[in-house]
């Protein structure tokens, strides 16, 4: 347990002195993010100790690193620990903070006219006048429009001029686009996965296969109807006339758009989009330019690619100003789906964006709690649900997980994962920032013998002398005492190694389902199901028909 020794008035002001001299020193460190707010001195179960807030940089002062020098002495955190970045990753660090020269901006060298897919352009221009049909800029060249959407540049200082990365992201042949000097890691890749069976890895797969220009925009068309179709279309009337987008649709086109025109094409790794029966997931290579607190209350925008951005703004498919990621979480809000979920990986950089297509709290789940809490579950409160239900959806939760999901403070959220700890809903692993926590497998078991004790100290009726087992008796003698017990009705507190003894004993002559065993000890068929019987089969207490766990017949044996 970590013990406070505490600081006296003349240490922290020696510490505080030589913190001060460091962090302003360009020799130790390169940007001074903090200010006298940040370093505070507060009293800690009756010691003084010296707390430090640590601000996160703007895209524009990263990275922060020691010493002068970026590329030995940057520094990035991964769960409980900083690991030192790559060279790469520092270029791409400081290539995203320089706002004055974007990604997708770069002039490319050697390329001309032959490198541009000219159906892909006029298509575009058909959505854009349908998007903005009086816009000026329709009656240009092709050269001229492409000049001023970014696909193509004049550099003032050096008088260089061409294509740009963006113009042969959105426009560009797929070999133009692979080529070393364009993006060639460049693999757009849909994926369909409809079907519950592990051996089918997609029903359906959208990728660069040569039967098609694999560019943005091309991509865009295929995929943005796929993902829109799969959606519910209720009837609805605006001003006589059907409407065929709901804020739900509208919302998975925003997750689409902006999963492309964010992604970082100098990075590994390539874009991938999965929709599943009850999800779809965007993910992209890339960092989050703002924090997680700005990208979940949106106002705030920080594009990688602005080109691209304008390029699907002009069409009318993106927004500019921070509201992107507001109108997704309003649209899967407005269909009464789980708040979409952005995962944040590293080593390689990678966003994931989880759209899940089922309620905070699905019914399903909801019985999985009744079996295995009871019914004291419903007497919960919205947040304590929405945690249980996200523990047995995701195997796990975390304070910070739960920040963006329920709409409490995370001082809060801490006290009442504490109080489902401490009521047996959950169990805690790890320490302090990194604990995690998960459903307590036991709970069935927990809150029977707890709600049997309450009535019996309640009632003060039951003689626990006659409940007692003569430990005497042959381990067969209590079993069938516990059988008796459970077909004359009457409720018998059963510990676990008890409850395993007596599924042993029922099945001792002979092969027995699932069902069958349920009937015979009065447990529920989910809780045997999922919570004892792959114990006793992992442990070899009790052996299986049917290799296939999942056969229709299958039924199981005592080894014993």
């Amino acid at each position: 347990m970590l013990k406070i020794g505490g600081l006296d008035e003349n240490k922290i002001n020696n510490l505080k002195k030589i913190f001060w001299d460091k962090i302003n020193n360009p020799d130790t460190t390169n940007c001074n993010l903090l200010t006298d707010k940040d370093v505070k001195s507060v009293e800690v179960k009756g010691k003084t100790v010296l707390i430090f807030k640590i601000p996160n940089a703007k895209r524009t002062q990263k990275p922060v690193h020691l010493t002068r020098n970026p590329f030995e002495n940057t520094y990035k955190r991964n769960h409980e620990g900083d690991y030192k970045c790559t060279k790469e990753e520092v270029r791409r660090i400081l290539a995203d903070a320089d706002t004055t020269m974007q990604h997708d901006s770069r002039i490319l060298d050697g390329y001309t006219i032959e490198d541009i897919d000219l159906n892909s352009l006029k298509k575009y221009r058909q959505l854009f006048a349908a998007a903005k049909p009086s816009h000026p800029w329709l009656v240009l060249e092709d050269i001229e429009l492409l000049e001023k959407l970014g696909g193509y540049r004049k550099d003032r200082v050096t008088k260089k001029q061409g294509f740009t990365v963006a113009g042969l992201l959105m426009f560009g042949k797929s070999e133009s686009i692979t080529d070393q000097e364009c993006v060639p890691n460049f693999f757009p890749d849909f994926r369909e996965i409809l079907s519950n069976n592990p051996d089918i890895r997609w029903t359906d797969r959208i990728m660069p296969d040569g039967t098609w220009e694999a560019n943005l925009f091309q991509f865009y068309l295929k995929i943005g109807p796929r993902l829109s179709s799969s959606l519910p279309k209720p009837f609805q009337l605006k001003d006589g006339v059907r409407q065929d987008e709901t804020p739900a649709h509208i919302a998975l086109r925003e997750a689409f758009v902006n999963t492309l025109i964010h992604t970082d094409y100098t990075a590994p790794g390539n874009i991938v989009i999965e929709h599943k029966t009850d999800s779809f997931m965007f993910s992209n290579p890339g960092t989050l330019l703002v924090t997680l607190h700005q990208y979940y209350h949106g106002g705030i925008s920080e594009c990688r690619n602005p080109s691209l951005q304008k390029m699907f703004l002009m069409m009318g498919s993106a927004e500019k100003a921070g509201s992107g990621v507001n109108k997704i979480m309003a649209g899967w809000d407005y269909a009464h789906w789980r708040i979409p979920y952005l995962q944040v990986n590293q080593q390689p950089d990678r966003l994931t964006l989880e759209l899940p297509m089922f309620s905070i709290i699905p019914e399903d789940t909801l019985d999985v709690l009744r079996d295995l809490f009871g019914s004291e579950v419903d007497a919960l409160g919205k947040d304590e649900l929405t945690i249980l239900a996200t523990c047995h959806i995701e195997g796990e939760v975390s304070n910070s997980r739960l920040q963006f999901m329920i709409d409490q403070h995370k001082t809060e959220i801490t006290r009442i994962l504490q109080e489902l700890c401490k009521q047996g809903y959950l169990i805690s692993e790890n320490k302090g920032r990194w604990t995690t926590y998960h459903l307590n497998s036991e709970g069935s078991e927990y809150f029977e013998n707890r709600k049997i004790s309450m009535e019996d100290t309640s009632n003060n009726k039951v003689d626990t002398s006659n409940n007692l087992v003569d430990t005497s008796n042959s381990k067969e003698d209590t079993s069938k005492n516990i059988v008796n017990t459970l077909l004359s009705g009457k409720k018998e507190r059963l510990k676990k190694e008890v409850l395993h003894q007596l599924i042993m004993e029922d099945c001792k002559e002979e092969f027995k389902s699932i069902e069958a065993i349920s009937k015979a000890i009065k447990k529920d068929v989910k809780y045997l199901k999922n919570k004892v019987i792959p114990g006793l089969v992992k442990s070899g207490k009790l052996e299986r028909l049917y290799p296939n766990i999942n056969h229709p017949n299958q039924a199981y044996k005592s080894n014993l």
